[in-house]
Formats: structure tokens, sequence, C-alpha cells
């Protein structure tokens, strides 16, 4: 999900960068330090905005750089537990499947696809219902739900979000329209 908040943080700034304007670096070192990392349970910060310095900020002795307070405006995104996304599948293994939803992916293990043994399809990159004949490929656009969060702090890239697709409305986009299809020819339209 994605959330517009206001937080406050420190920057660091460099003592060979105290000579130029500290609110215009102030605003370039918030962007670069903060833009991209998780912080704590708030998520991911996507983009940070309206950024002000508040009050003066501190010198720690035998660093020589200011620390100072800023507040900010920040996009974040929270994977949040039970959340349905929808994502592209990015990666196919021999255990299931990534699936890429806003910044970050999901693992999608191959007991969580569907309701049917699923063979693995390494060489052309896909993942097969064993009795429905369904298939996952690269590429495929998907709804899952979310079942597992653990966002790293110190590599975003490396969180772990654990999803599944076993349950009604979740699954390949595809196959929902397969659905309609047999259902409309079952009806007799």
């Amino acid at each position: 999900m994605y959330v517009k908040v206001t937080r406050e943080d420190v920057v660091r700034i460099p003592p060979h960068r105290l000579g130029e304007n500290l609110d215009e670096v102030a605003k370039e070192l918030t962007r670069t330090t903060l833009e991209g990392n998780v912080s704590g349970e708030d998520g991911l910060t996507l983009l940070a905005s309206n950024i002000t310095r508040v009050g003066d900020g501190r010198i720690v002795h035998g660093d020589g750089a200011v620390y100072q307070k800023v507040r900010f405006d920040a996009l974040m995104f929270q994977p949040a537990m039970q959340e349905m996304v929808e994502g592209s599948v990015v990666e196919v293994l021999k255990f299931g499947a990534f699936i890429r939803f806003g910044p970050l992916d999901g693992l999608l293990h191959i007991s969580q696809i569907m309701d049917d043994r699923v063979d693995v399809d390494e060489d052309n990159q896909r993942l097969i219902g064993k009795d429905t004949k369904r298939d996952l490929r690269l590429g495929d656009k998907t709804r899952a739900r979310i079942v597992a969060v653990s966002l790293n702090e110190r590599n975003p890239r490396e969180s772990k979000i654990g999803l599944t697709m076993r349950q009604a409305a979740l699954g390949k986009l595809d196959w929902f329209e397969e659905d309609r299809r047999k259902a409309r020819k079952a009806r007799g339209r």
C-alpha cells in the first residue's frame, strides 16, 4: 500500500559542504540518504518532498559534520499482511516464482500457486498444473495475497514477502477470463 506521511529524521552534512546553502544541502542529502531505504515499520521510502530543516544542527566532537534534523513528506510503500496485490512474474524457479508488485518482489511458493500439483518446466520458465494444465510464465500478470512480510532495513531488495494465489479471486489474470468463458459456455451462451 502506498501512503504519504510526514516524517522527521537526521542527515549528516559533511564539513566540506558547510560553506554551501544549508537548506539546499539538507534537501539533497535527505533525498540521497533516505529514498530507497526501509525505516522500521514505516516501510520503504520511495520519495521525499517538502524538505525543511528543523532547528539548528549539532556538531559531534571529533567528526566535524553537522547532524541536521529535517522534516519532510514521504511517499512510502508499506506491504501489509492479507493485502491483495497485482504484479508480474519476474522469475520462475524450481520452488516457485517471484512476483514484482510496486517496488518489491514477493515469493509465490510452488505450493501456493493453485489447488493442483504443479510441475516445473525450467527450460521454458513456467510452472504447470498437472490436472488443470494451467501455467504460470515469465511476464504473466497475477493477483495474489500477502501472507508474510519481513522487511530488511539494511538491504530492501532482500526483504522477504510471501504470497499466495490459493484463494478465491486470486491467480493469473488470464485464468479469470478462461473461467468466465467456461461459465458462459456451461450456461449455453
